[in-house]
């Protein structure tokens, strides 16, 4: 068996919220638009399901596969940027997010973003844009408003 190289991002982070609050907003098109940074997940949301995230002109961004669908614990995409050919060349990643509640409320979100490529561009780029997103999402489960405002 051949090891395979292969580039990857980890974040984890606690959220004061409840894994169904959690899912509603990694799963709401609406809601994932305003932590999103102004882009748009749209998906037929169950396992081998499509899966893209838009950009208010239009244009996807990404594209995908939904691969595992866990309501409340799991959420795999099979995933390829669209709209940077450098990016979109690297082929296909796959994208994690593993729910698990902690103490009173407090839920761990773990995101791990990999591809089966070493000294990826693609992963460089996604670990720039996951903190931003991720404590977007954060913020608006515990206060109601986002950080960072759109960029798209």
């Amino acid at each position: 068996m051949t090891d395979t190289a292969k580039s990857s991002f980890v974040y984890v982070t606690y959220i004061h919220t409840t894994p169904d609050k959690l899912w509603s907003a990694l799963t709401s098109p609406d809601f994932a638009q305003r932590y999103w940074l102004g882009a748009r997940p749209e998906a037929e949301w169950k396992a081998g399901g499509s899966w893209k995230l838009m950009f208010p002109d239009g244009r996807a961004a990404d594209t995908g596969e939904i691969i595992e669908f866990e309501p409340g614990k799991r959420l795999s995409i099979r995933w390829r940027n669209e709209f940077r050919p450098e990016l979109k060349e690297e082929g296909w990643s796959l994208c994690t997010m593993e729910i698990a509640p902690d103490v009173a409320e407090t839920v761990k979100l773990t995101v791990t973003h990999s591809i089966e490529r070493e000294g990826s561009k693609f992963i460089d780029a996604v670990s720039g844009g996951w903190p931003k997103i991720l404590s977007n999402l954060k913020s608006l489960l515990e206060t109601g408003s986002t950080i960072l405002p759109p960029k798209y």
